[in-house]
């Protein structure tokens, strides 16, 4: 059970933006970090909540708990507390598809307004991640697995700066290209093969983005990630916000 456990640096930022504080209104949450440490068990194991270990408390509890902390956006909270300022000499865009288990639909709305569409996987959801020049993660939006990748990349990169954003020929776009040249920063997009004058583009630079498929080996680590089984993408969005909190503070 040790490798779940959140480190005492990793705790400290944490703490003060968590729910149930003595200092806080109302009842106090019993042992904050231990709460914290059940979510870790789920997202890294993949199991369902009812084979939550009896150590962490009464499964429904923790649930309930949790839920209450997504709807406060608490996980995002967590997840800037202890990250560092980001390293922005460029940037990172990329995608992964994540299939979603039939334990993760039904949800109110339908699949379309939980992020989840059919591909060629199936039921599928795509985390849609920004990372900075050592990448780690800055921010990620969902879509339905169906969607095209460059539809999410206007939110990512609202209101940042960065010298320059390398991505792969899936974001070989037109409009993505000219808001790059609007803000003067320097387009590393590998081209499509139907363009017909394509841009020159550093190949050196375009190497470097191997740290963004890296960090989504590492977010897949936890296989809660690795295999959707949250009903709803708010749900979803709070695991990876709390995995990716781990990895940019390892």
């Amino acid at each position: 059970m040790e490798r779940f456990v959140l480190t005492d640096a990793q705790w400290a930022k944490m703490e003060p933006h968590c729910l149930g504080k003595p200092s806080d209104p109302g009842r106090s949450g019993a042992d904050n970090r231990r709460f914290l440490e059940a979510i870790l068990w789920i997202a890294r194991t993949g199991s369902s909540w009812r084979d939550l270990p009896t150590l962490f408390g009464n499964w429904n509890t923790v649930f309930k708990r949790f839920r209450d902390w997504v709807k406060a956006d608490v996980f995002k909270r967590l997840f800037d507390a202890v990250s560092n300022e980001p390293d922005m000499e460029y940037a990172m865009v990329d995608a992964t598809i994540v299939k979603v288990h039939r334990h993760g639909q039904g949800a109110k709305g339908g699949p379309s307004g939980q992020a989840i569409g059919r591909s060629k996987g199936g039921m599928t959801t795509k985390v849609l991640a920004l990372t900075d020049a050592l990448g780690n993660l800055v921010r990620f939006v969902l879509l339905p697995g169906h969607r095209f990748d460059t539809v999410g990349v206007a939110p990512l990169i609202k209101g940042l700066e960065f010298g320059a954003l390398i991505a792969d020929k899936a974001f070989d776009s037109n409009a993505i290209i000219a808001d790059l040249n609007t803000r003067g920063a320097k387009v590393v997009i590998s081209q499509h093969p139907r363009r017909s004058m394509p841009l020159a583009i550093d190949a050196e630079m375009y190497k470097w983005r191997h740290l963004i498929e890296n960090f989504f080996c590492k977010l897949k680590e936890f296989k809660r990630v690795a295999m959707r089984s949250d009903k709803t993408d708010e749900s979803f969005a709070a695991i990876i916000n709390l995995a990716a909190a781990v990895i940019n503070s390892r």
